[in-house]
């Protein structure tokens, strides 16, 4: 919600009105001076709502603050009003805050699905950051979703694979429940989301593939170029439920200069709906907007989020550091996954990570059966993998 500054407001005031943590305030404001607030400028006020309400025959504000258990001083805040002048008709705007879902999750997302839930997300938690890390080859945007003011730098991914889009679901999940709890002071898990805030930045990328993922969950896509393109790659077949590349027929995880020539001799020479690693490590702009993204952010780790097998993967060819296996023990345990030190395979994400940085790189493979598993075990998914969010905060 909006308010607009009266006499005598200040951050530290409006925080302690609102019952808001200052920092989430103040970022939620970021072009604002928090010590040179002016009378009459308007800032966003994070996990509250406005209600409309028509003054009744007989109203009073104390009245009105015990029918709907909203503090006097709220009211007065978003309505800069004489409260022994009101009058039948007027409207007054009731601040509500948000302690119930935002989002809704009984369906698969596609990118403008995507697109609509994290500005919603944006527009209701504004102390949340989003922006644009890439585009795909068809311009679509990939966005990265930040929050939080820790010292550990936690990076989260999904739909890495066209057919894996049930991770999308299961990311925005957590971002959304992590907001709600903020909002509601409700801990997720007997865990305080407020700590969770303070002591880890999270880095979201909900998905990586947004060509791939509408070509499965939305069909051929309208702009004729492409269309013609994975219908040969494609053999003619509509089916894509084995398309896993992006829509050039490149596998986004077989793109990293992590032994990428390994993979790229015994691997399909040619774009197809799975395992080409393309002409050249980091050809396709979706691994370049990752690659790039990590380099900025410097992240402590890195979690890619695929499906299927119950199993996350840790290491790469000796180079992860010690704590690497103590994290993945922890996550092992919250999820019931089992930890996999190496397999032969190269040039994938997490791989490329730990190569270059030394740090803890993971890849979660989600639930059982073939891909694309079905939305309806997505709750279930969902909860296994909550642990795993949750650990980030005492591992």
């Amino acid at each position: 919600m909006n308010l607009v500054i009266q006499p005598g407001m200040t951050y530290y005031r409006i925080s302690n009105l609102f019952n808001i943590p200052l920092q989430q305030l103040i970022n939620a404001n970021p072009y604002t001076d928090p010590n040179m607030l002016r009378i009459g400028q308007v800032v966003n006020i994070p996990h509250y709502d406005v209600q409309e309400y028509q003054i009744q025959q007989g109203d009073t504000l104390w009245i009105i603050s015990q029918r709907f258990q909203i503090p006097i001083e709220r009211i007065l805040a978003a309505n800069p009003v004489d409260p022994y002048q009101l009058r039948v008709g007027d409207g007054i705007l009731l601040p509500i805050r948000i302690d119930e879902a935002v989002l809704s999750f009984d369906q698969p997302y596609t990118f403008s699905k995507l697109e609509e839930d994290l500005f919603l997300l944006v527009n209701t938690f504004p102390f949340i950051t989003l922006r644009e890390i890439g585009r795909s080859v068809m311009n679509k945007p990939i966005y990265e979703v930040s929050i939080g003011e820790g010292d550990k730098h936690v990076h989260i991914n999904g739909s890495f694979h066209a057919n894996e889009s049930i991770t999308t679901s299961v990311i925005m999940r957590f971002l959304h429940d992590y907001l709600v709890s903020l909002s509601s002071n409700e801990p997720i898990r007997g865990v305080d989301m407020n700590t969770f805030y303070n002591e880890v930045t999270l880095s979201l990328v909900p998905m990586v593939n947004p060509d791939g993922v509408d070509l499965l969950n939305e069909g051929l896509p309208e702009e004729e170029e492409f269309r013609d393109l994975v219908l040969t790659i494609n053999n003619q077949s509509t089916n894509f439920n084995n398309w896993k590349a992006n829509i050039r027929g490149v596998d986004l995880n077989n793109q990293y200069p992590a032994n990428w020539e390994i993979e790229s001799n015994r691997k399909r020479q040619q774009p197809a709906p799975r395992d080409y690693p393309g002409p050249s490590p980091l050809s396709e702009p979706e691994a370049i907007a990752m690659a790039n993204l990590v380099e900025e952010k410097d992240f402590d780790r890195v979690l890619a989020f695929h499906t299927q097998g119950e199993v996350i993967y840790w290491g790469y060819e000796g180079l992860e550091p010690p704590e690497a296996q103590t994290i993945v023990e922890e996550y092992s345990r919250v999820s019931g996954y089992v930890p996999i030190r190496y397999v032969d395979s190269h040039a994938g994400f997490k791989d490329w990570f730990i190569q270059e940085y030394r740090r803890p790189g993971y890849t979660v493979e989600l639930g059982r059966g073939t891909n694309p598993l079905p939305f309806s075990q997505f709750n279930e998914i969902y909860e296994e993998s909550l642990g795993i969010f949750l650990s980030n905060l005492t591992v």
